[in-house]
């Protein structure tokens, strides 16, 4: 007779006495089981490894002076932290729209909120641009309020498979939606020299825009792969090496952010 029964896998170990890389932190990563060490990270004043941390909740809630039977409409959902006291403050008397481009974080959040008690008749999640909000409109307008809180989360950049953070070694993605589109090193093979330069100048106003461009550009023709955020990184540190040694390393990272 066979053994099908799964052999138990043990977990990883890590140097130190506290877990350092994203991986290693799966207590931070499932909340819903390791409550009490979510709650001491946040304590400590630090955000745990794949949650985002809500700003502004009760000024907002101030604001709208939500009631019950109202609709509303969070454009970009994320980790849900807005949307759950929003939802709270209908008291399961209306509905909420949220909406993300995200598929791997506002699937968990769709799920998470579902399990306290915010399924379909409450909330309707759609993975759409906030741009496209008029077609959300047509569909579940008018609404009573709308809240925008624009940007990228915690859980994109604490995550190093999503590429969103020099910090951390990872491929060079840096996609919200990595179903589509390409990725930033795909970007970097197709681009040349002029198109990097008015890219870094006009999103991230890099001053050092030139130099950096020019060195993708240069590594890139010799035939050396920029595919990995540690490379890109690389990258434009030896391009930024003619800066005095005692203002370098600051200006290596003010530049690795904007460049990102």
């Amino acid at each position: 007779m066979e053994n099908n029964e799964v052999k138990h896998k043990r977990r990883p170990r890590y140097k130190g006495t506290h877990p350092r890389n994203y991986h290693e932190k799966y207590k931070e990563l499932h909340p819903e089981k390791y409550g009490d060490t979510v709650a001491k990270v946040i304590q400590k004043g630090s955000t745990p490894a794949g949650m985002h941390i809500s700003i502004c909740v009760q000024e907002i809630l101030d604001f709208f002076q939500i009631k019950p039977g109202q609709r509303g409409l969070d454009a970009t959902l994320g980790y849900g932290g807005h949307t759950l006291e929003m939802l709270k403050c209908l008291n399961h008397e209306g509905h909420i729209y949220g909406l993300d481009v995200d598929p791997i974080e506002s699937s968990k959040t769709k799920e998470r909120l579902e399990k306290l008690g915010y399924g379909p008749d409450m909330l309707t999640v759609k993975l759409i641009n906030f741009a496209n909000i008029d077609e959300v409109a047509a569909e579940g307008g008018p609404f009573d309020f709308v809240l925008a809180d624009l940007g990228v989360s915690s859980m994109q950049i604490d995550n190093p498979e999503r590429g969103f953070s020099y910090k951390v070694d990872g491929p060079l993605d840096l996609r919200l939606n990595p179903e589509k589109g390409i990725t930033a090193a795909e970007r970097l093979e197709e681009s040349d020299e002029e198109e990097l330069i008015g890219m870094f100048m006009e999103n991230a106003d890099e001053p050092y825009a030139e130099e950096i461009a020019k060195a993708i550009v240069r590594e890139i023709r010799h035939g050396h792969k920029i595919d990995t955020t540690k490379r890109l990184r690389d990258v434009i540190e030896n391009a930024l090496s003619f800066i005095p040694e005692a203002e370098r390393k600051e200006a290596v990272k003010k530049s690795c952010q904007r460049t990102f």
